[in-house]
C-alpha cells in the first residue's frame, strides 16, 4: 500500500478493543451485542472513509482503489470484530469508489447500455428507461444528503453552483450524458436529477432498421435525401429518437464538406473530419456571459459552413436557420418537438415570431416553405419502439398555407402476439418538387426504385 499511505492508518480517538481484552472483560462481539447490519455498514462506511487520504484517492486509479478499500474494510472489520462475508465486503468497496469518484449508486445504471434516461425523484425513488419501458430501479441513495452531495458534484464539475439559492441546473457528465438537476425549495421530495444518457455506440440505418425503427425502402429514401442535401427537420416528442435519427442521417454527409454544428447540450456524434462543434453558455452566478443557441447561430453562418446542423431549436433561433437554409448552406439539419409534420411548421413559424415580431405570418411561413425540403416525424409508441411515423416533403404555398405531401404515412394494423405494435406504411407515389435536385445527384433512379420496394 505504498501508493495510499494513509490507508489502514489510525485516526484520533479511542483505540479498537483487542478481542482477548474484551473476551477477558466478560465482554460480547459487536454483532453479538445487537448491532444491526445497516447500523454495522454506517460504521463500517464512516470507519474507512475517516482513514482516506482524499489527495491519495483523487489519484489512485478506480480498479487499484477499490483493492486497496477492500483490504481496508478487512483490516477495519477485524479490528472492531464487525462480522461481513467476502461478498459484502467488495460491495462496500465498490459503493465507497463511487462515492468518492463517481455519481454513487447511478454509477452501475450509467454502466448499462440498455438504459437509456435515468430519473431520480429523491433519494428513493428511481426510475429508469429500458427498451422504451419505464420502470423502477431497486438503486437507492442513503438519504437527501447523499443525493445532494451527488448533485452538488455534478454541478461543480461544470462550474457551476446547486443550492437554495440556485436551485435548478443543467450539466452534463464526462461522456456526454445530459443532466438536469431541481433542488429543495422547488422540489419538495429532495433534490430531483434527470440523466439522459449518452449513447456510447453510433447508430446507423442498419440498426435502425434492426431495432424495427423503419422499414428497409423508408431507410434508402432517407438516406437519399442526406445524400442529395435537402434540408432536414426531424419531429418528435420527448425520447422518440430524434437525436439518434440525426446522427444516422449526419452519416450521408460527404467527408469533404465543412460542417458547423451547434446545441445546447453536445449530443451528436459526427463521423466526418471537418467538424466544428459549438455548445451554448449558461449566465454565471452574477447572470452575465449568457451566450445562446441565436448567438452561436449568427457566428456559424461567419464560419464559412457548408451545412449547419442545429441540435435542436427551440425559440429564435428558429429564424437564423431558415436563413442558413435559404443562403446557400443546402442540406442543413435541426430537431424540433412537435406532435406532427404539420406542427412542426406551425411551431417554426411561432419561434420565428418569437425573435422577429415585425415579421408577417405569410413572409414567415414563404421563407419557411422555400427553406425547408423534408419532415420526418418520430415517435416513441406504447410497446415502447421508436419509429418514423411519417415522412412529409414541404411542397411549397397556396395562398397563405403551406403545402404538404405525406411520402410515407404509418398506420397502425394493431397488437401481435409478442405485444409489438404492427404497422405498415402507407405510400404516395407524387413526385417531389426536388426532383431536379435528385437529378443533379444522379440518385433519381435509386428514389425510384426505393418508393417502388416500399410499395410492395
Amino acid at each position: 500500500m505504498s501508493a495510499l499511505p494513509t490507508f489502514g492508518q489510525r485516526v484520533a480517538g479511542p483505540p479498537p478493543l483487542p478481542a482477548q481484552a474484551g473476551e477477558e472483560a466478560g465482554m460480547q462481539p459487536r454483532a453479538e451485542q445487537g448491532l444491526t447490519h445497516a447500523s454495522a455498514m454506517a460504521e463500517m462506511r464512516t470507519l474507512c472513509l475517516t482513514r482516506m487520504d482524499p489527495m491519495a484517492v483523487a489519484s489512485t486509479p478506480p480498479d487499484r482503489l477499490a483493492l486497496e478499500v477492500e483490504k481496508l474494510i478487512a483490516d477495519i472489520a477485524t479490528e472492531r470484530r464487525i462480522q461481513m462475508n467476502g461478498r459484502e465486503q467488495r460491495s462496500l468497496a465498490a459503493e465507497l469508489v463511487h462515492d468518492m469518484l463517481g455519481l454513487g449508486p447511478l454509477e452501475t445504471l450509467l454502466q448499462d447500455d440498455l438504459i437509456a434516461d435515468i430519473m431520480v425523484n429523491g433519494p428513493h425513488r428511481i426510475f429508469i428507461e429500458k427498451r422504451g419501458k419505464v420502470e423502477m430501479s431497486p438503486v437507492r441513495f442513503r438519504d437527501a444528503a447523499h443525493l445532494s452531495n451527488i448533485c452538488q458534484r455534478i454541478a461543480a464539475g461544470v462550474g457551476r453552483r446547486i443550492d437554495e439559492s440556485s436551485p435548478m441546473v443543467d450539466a452534463r457528465l464526462k461522456d456526454g450524458s445530459r443532466v438536469n438537476i431541481v433542488f429543495p425549495p422547488l422540489a419538495l421530495d429532495g433534490p430531483y436529477m434527470s440523466i439522459r444518457k449518452f449513447s456510447k455506440k453510433s447508430i446507423d440505418f442498419a440498426k435502425l432498421i434492426e431495432f424495427g425503427a423503419m422499414t428497409p425502402p423508408v431507410a434508402r429514401v432517407l438516406e437519399i435525401a442526406g445524400r442529395c442535401r435537402l434540408n432536414i427537420i426531424i419531429s418528435g416528442g420527448t425520447g422518440s429518437g430524434k437525436t439518434t435519427l440525426l446522427n444516422a442521417l449526419s452519416r450521408m454527409i460527404d467527408p469533404g464538406e465543412r460542417i458547423v454544428t451547434v446545441e445546447d447540450a453536445a449530443e451528436l456524434q459526427l463521423q466526418q473530419p471537418h467538424v466544428v462543434r459549438l455548445e451554448t453558455r449558461p449566465p454565471s452566478l452574477e447572470g452575465r456571459g449568457e451566450i445562446t443557441q441565436r448567438d452561436l447561430m449568427r457566428n456559424a453562418l461567419r464560419m464559412r459552413p457548408d451545412r449547419v446542423i442545429i441540435g435542436e431549436v427551440r425559440a429564435s433561433e428558429a429564424f437564423d436557420m431558415l436563413q442558413a437554409m435559404n443562403t446557400g448552406h443546402d442540406g442543413s439539419m435541426s430537431t424540433i418537438h412537435s406532435n406532427t409534420t404539420r406542427d412542426a411548421l406551425t411551431r417554426i413559424e411561432n419561434m420565428v415570431q418569437m425573435g422577429s415580431m415585425g415579421l408577417p405570418s405569410r413572409a414567415i411561413r414563404t421563407q419557411i416553405a422555400g427553406a425547408v425540403h423534408l419532415i420526418i416525424q418520430a415517435e416513441r409508441q406504447r410497446d415502447g419502439g421508436r419509429r418514423v411515423t411519417q415522412v412529409s416533403e414541404v411542397c411549397g404555398m397556396e395562398g397563405d398555407v403551406i403545402i404538404m405531401n405525406d411520402i410515407f404515412q404509418l398506420e397502425n394494423l394493431g397488437t401481435g402476439p409478442d405485444g409489438r405494435l404492427r404497422n405498415v406504411y402507407r405510400v404516395s407515389r407524387a413526385r417531389p418538387g426536388f426532383h431536379s435536385r435528385l437529378q443533379y445527384f444522379g440518385l433519381e433512379r435509386a428514389w425510384a426504385a426505393a418508393m417502388e420496394d416500399a410499395e410492395r
